[in-house]
C-alpha cells in the first residue's frame, strides 16, 4: 500500500474550522487528517491518523458492511455521490448513534480517491442504557427507525408516527423536534384522546373572552404556545371530524382563529402526529377525512413492537430500572432477563415498565430474580404469558419459569439456603416452601 502525498495546508486548515467532527481518509478507510473535535470526541488519547476509519469509531478491524451495519464507503462507490448513514459509534461518552454524512471526492484523473467524513450526534437516543432518557435500542427494527428520524429531522415535512401502544411513539416525537432546526422553541403535546369534543377547539386554537359559557378571559391555544416549534398531536386518530377540516386548514394554509374570533391568525408550526389506529381504514369508514390523512403522512415511520425488537430489552431494562428504583442499584439475574425477552409484552415498554417496578417491590434484595419477574408477569391477567409447548395454561408455564430459576440457583456451589435466599430477595421461609410446592 503506497503512502498518500501530504495534504494540503489549506485543506487542514479548512478541516480545522469545521465544528463538526471531520476526516478525510482514502479508499483503503485509512484517516489521512482529522479535526480538533473529532479527535475530543474519538480520539481517546490515542493518535488517529494512519488508522481506519472502523477501527477508530466501531472499534472494528474490518469495515462496516463486514459487520452488519451499511458503509458509507462502500455505498459512495457505487453511487458515486454523497450518502448518509446512521451509526452507532464508540465516542468518549460511550456508544452513541451518528448520523454520518460522507461525500466524495475525485482525484487528478476524475476517480474517486478521498472521501469527508461528517459526523452529528443524535442526543435523543442511546445504544446504551446507562443514563438513556430518549431512544434506546440496537436492534435492526430500532436502527431502522433512528435512520427514517436523522433523516426526516431536520426538514419541515409533517411526520406521522405508527405503532401499537406503549412503544415509545411520543420518545420519536422528541427526537423528530430534537433533529430539526426548531429544536430550541417549544414541543407542544396535545393528547387528542382526553380532549372532549366541546373543548378541543378552544383547547387547540383559544378562545377569546366570552366565547361561550366560563370564557371569563381570552385564552391563547395550544397552537400557538407551539409557534416556532412543533406540534405533536398524540392520538390523532381521535379527533372528532367536525374539527378535522379546521386541522386541515391550519396544515394547508398555517392559519386559525381563536373560538369567538373572526380574524385570522398565523402559526409557524411543524407538525408530527401519532396514532395506533388504522387511519386507512377508517377513511374507508368515513371516519377520518382523506385529504387530512394524506396531509399528516408526508413521512410515516412505522415503530416496531416490542417483541419485534427483543434484543433491546436487556437495554430497556437497565434503563428503566433506574427510573421505577432510582435509590436501588437494581440488577437483572439471567433467569430473570430470560424470562423477560420469552413475554411477548402486548403492552410493549410502558408494560415493560409496569413489569420491572412490580419486580422491584417484590424483590428486597439487589437482584431481580426469575421467580420475582415471573410473579410480576402474573399480576396481568389479561396479557398472554409465553406459550409452552403442547398449549401449556399460563399459570403452569409461570411455575415452571420459576421452577427452572430455582434449579438454576440450586445448582450455584457452595451457597447456603440462607444465602441462596438472599441472593433471591426472598426469606428463608419462603425459598422453603417454593421448593416444598416445586418438589426441589
Amino acid at each position: 500500500m503506497h503512502p498518500s502525498p501530504p495534504l494540503p495546508e489549506t485543506l487542514t486548515a479548512w478541516l480545522e474550522s469545521l465544528p463538526e467532527p471531520h476526516i478525510l481518509f482514502d479508499r483503503h478507510y485509512r484517516i489521512l487528517a482529522a479535526n480538533a473535535a473529532y479527535l475530543r470526541q474519538y480520539g481517546q488519547g490515542r493518535p488517529v491518523l494512519g488508522r481506519t476509519c472502523h477501527e477508530v469509531s466501531h472499534h472494528s478491524s474490518v469495515p462496516c458492511d463486514q459487520a452488519g451495519e451499511s458503509c458509507p464507503l462502500a455505498r459512495a462507490l457505487q453511487s458515486r455521490q454523497r450518502e448518509r448513514v446512521l451509526h452507532l459509534h464508540h465516542t468518549r461518552c460511550g456508544e452513541d448513534y451518528v448520523q454520518i454524512e460522507l461525500l466524495p471526492l475525485r482525484g487528478p484523473g476524475g476517480q474517486l480517491q478521498y472521501f469527508l467524513e461528517k459526523m452529528e450526534p443524535q442526543p435523543s437516543a442511546s445504544g446504551a442504557a446507562a443514563g438513556a432518557q430518549g431512544m434506546i435500542g440496537r436492534s435492526p427494527a430500532f436502527q431502522a427507525v433512528r435512520e427514517l428520524i436523522a433523516r426526516v429531522g431536520p426538514s419541515q415535512a409533517s411526520v406521522l408516527l405508527l405503532g401499537e401502544s406503549g412503544t415509545g411513539k411520543e420518545l420519536a416525537a422528541r427526537a423528530v423536534h430534537e433533529a430539526s432546526s426548531r429544536a430550541a422553541r417549544a414541543l407542544v403535546v396535545v393528547d387528542c384522546a382526553s380532549l372532549p369534543e366541546t373543548l378541543f377547539e378552544s383547547e387547540l386554537f383559544g378562545h377569546e373572552k366570552g366565547a361561550f359559557t366560563g370564557a371569563h378571559a381570552a385564552r391563547a391555544g395550544l397552537v400557538e404556545a407551539a409557534h416556532g416549534g412543533t406540534l405533536f398531536l398524540d392520538e390523532v386518530g381521535d379527533i372528532p371530524l367536525s374539527m378535522q377540516v379546521k386541522l386541515l386548514r391550519l396544515l394547508e394554509g398555517g392559519t386559525y382563529r381563536r373560538v369567538g374570533q373572526t380574524e385570522l391568525r398565523r402559526a409557524d408550526i411543524r407538525l408530527v402526529a401519532a396514532t395506533h389506529r388504522d387511519l386507512r381504514a377508517m377513511v374507508r369508514e368515513g371516519r377520518f377525512r382523506q385529504d387530512l390523512y394524506y396531509r399528516l403522512s408526508t413521512f410515516p415511520i412505522q415503530l416496531p413492537a416490542l417483541r419485534e425488537r427483543a434484543q433491546d430489552i436487556p437495554l430497556l431494562a437497565e434503563s428503566l430500572l433506574q427510573r421505577v428504583a432510582p435509590g436501588r442499584r437494581l440488577t437483572l439475574s439471567p433467569a430473570a432477563l430470560r424470562c423477560l425477552v420469552q413475554h411477548p409484552f402486548p403492552g410493549n415498554v410502558r408494560e415493560l415498565r409496569n413489569v420491572l417496578e412490580r419486580a422491584a417491590l417484590l424483590t428486597d434484595g439487589d437482584t431481580l430474580t426469575g421467580p420475582a419477574v415471573a410473579r410480576a408477569l402474573s399480576f396481568d391477567q389479561g396479557a398472554r404469558a409465553p406459550e409452552a409447548p403442547g398449549g401449556t395454561a399460563p399459570g403452569a408455564d409461570l411455575r415452571s419459569l420459576e421452577a427452572a430459576a430455582l434449579r438454576s440457583a440450586l445448582q450455584t456451589p457452595g451457597r447456603t439456603r440462607r444465602e441462596l435466599a438472599q441472593a433471591l430477595g426472598i426469606s428463608p421461609r419462603t425459598l422453603y416452601r417454593k421448593l416444598r410446592a416445586l418438589q426441589l
